[in-house]
């Protein structure tokens, strides 16, 4: 596995999840949920440029029996501009169950729903990239549905 930091990101309306992998590329950790808006881009782009992110993971939230909706389309969407403005290659990776299993960690660790609404998203996020590390170091091939014209190095 190539060591290096990378970036996941979980699109919702009101908050975008982020999360980082640690500089061997094996465990991931949340960071600060980013508010949904006009700006949000821009923070992502900082991040990615501040940690040289050598990959960028957007979770693409299908249905359960695979199909896509509104939100994989606003996924998507917000996949290819951010693939517009960063070096890193930007993949988009299944995460049907990361909220539901971001939700249950949580809960184990005592937290209520009420308590996790800020943390959801970045917890999310987690469950992501720590999904794509895991791949990447089983298969050594990186996992996900690349994005724009840039590929891994």
């Amino acid at each position: 596995m190539r060591s290096g930091v990378r970036l996941a990101v979980d699109v919702g309306s009101v908050r975008i999840g982020l999360a980082r992998s640690d500089a061997s590329g094996m465990l991931a950790v949340p960071m600060d949920a980013v508010r949904a808006g006009d700006s949000a881009i821009d923070e992502i782009v900082d991040a990615a440029r501040e940690w040289e992110a050598l990959e960028i993971y957007v979770g693409l939230p299908r249905h359960l029996d695979g199909r896509e909706g509104q939100a994989a389309a606003l996924a998507r969407s917000w996949a290819e501009d951010l693939a517009e403005r960063v070096e890193a290659p930007v993949r988009l990776l299944d995460e049907r169950l990361s909220t539901v299993q971001a939700q249950r960690a949580l809960r184990e660790a005592g937290r209520t729903t009420r308590q996790s609404r800020s943390v959801i998203d970045s917890a999310s996020a987690v469950m992501v990239l720590q999904s794509a590390l895991d791949a990447e170091s089983g298969t050594g091939r990186v996992p996900g549905e690349r994005v724009g014209g840039k590929e891994s190095p």
